[in-house]
């Protein structure tokens, strides 16, 4: 996926798990419940975004490691929740039985909670100060905090929600993805840029592609909805139409949502002339997710 791609998930997985191992015998089924979601065979993509960024911005990889572990820590978190009876009611996540289908729903609910305040706990550990300074870290665990927040990914949950029970016009759909899917990308690639001390027209430029990517994304998920297979893509087709729910196809149909796609693909590479390293694996990355077939 990026340059030496391999390497980092990698040390990223090894370093989850060194984050996920000091918990006690005592609370023994919360660490097992948070484990068995953080290794779920996840693609890794929001840590790789962080990394890249801090390449590209002249800085080894390894200083946005934390950074990039805690984005990861947030979404396993939020795809427990996502799976909840109370939220989307999915037995299933990856292949694999969901969360509170083998720990409980109480465990569930709970090894959320704490993989939510483990991804704070790694940005700001020792280890991370140590890679980037007090400052940098300090600005990573802010920018986390606000992106995954009510401004950011839960605000764009629970409108989400509320589009299951009423119609939304093609505005708060784009809000929508904005905030649920985009937001969390936006942190892992500003982090990136934040901890190899990037300049503001580097954040802002990394925070340009990422809103590019997420909508772009969530835009090809819904043209995939209706023309894909369930045998192609892993997962029910024709979903939103059968719960009557508002998305990009439904009110722009196919043709303008894959014009609007590959608009916003085009501006997320455009962003990327903001920044003087090798920029082709990041671009690669966003023509790769606007010609997915799954």
């Amino acid at each position: 996926m990026f340059k030496d791609s391999d390497k980092y998930l990698s040390l990223v997985d090894s370093t989850l798990l060194e984050l996920l191992s000091k918990g006690r015998d005592a609370y023994k089924v919360l660490t097992d419940s948070m484990i068995y979601s953080v290794s779920a065979g996840g693609k890794r993509v929001r840590p790789m975004l962080s990394m890249a960024f801090a390449s590209l911005c002249g800085k080894s990889p390894e200083v946005a490691l934390y950074p990039a572990c805690g984005v990861e820590l947030i979404h396993t978190y939020s795809l427990i929740h996502d799976d909840l009876p109370c939220m989307d009611n999915d037995d299933m996540r990856r292949g694999k039985p969901s969360n509170h289908i083998v720990f409980g729903e109480d465990t569930a609910l709970l090894a959320g909670d704490a993989l939510q305040s483990l991804a704070f706990e790694a940005i700001l550990c020792p280890e991370s100060i140590s890679l980037m300074g007090n400052e940098n870290a300090a600005k990573c665990g802010y920018y986390l905090a606000k992106l995954c927040g009510a401004r950011g990914m839960v605000g764009g949950q629970v409108i989400d929600l509320a589009l299951e029970k009423s119609n939304g016009d093609v505005d708060t759909v784009s809000l929508m993805h904005s905030l649920k899917t985009a937001a969390l990308i936006k942190a892992a690639c500003v982090m990136g840029c934040i901890s190899a001390n990037a300049d503001n027209a580097q954040i802002a430029a990394a925070e340009e592609y990422a809103e590019c990517i997420g909508l772009q994304f969530q835009i090809v998920d819904d043209i995939l909805d209706v023309t894909s297979t369930t045998d192609v893509l892993g997962k029910p087709v024709n979903s939103d139409i059968e719960n009557n729910k508002s998305n990009m196809v439904s009110l722009l149909g196919i043709e303008k949502c894959r014009t609007l796609a590959k608009e916003l693909t085009d501006k997320a590479i455009n962003a990327l002339k903001a920044f003087e390293g090798d920029t082709k694996s990041l671009e690669d990355f966003a023509l790769d997710l606007l010609n997915r077939n799954k």
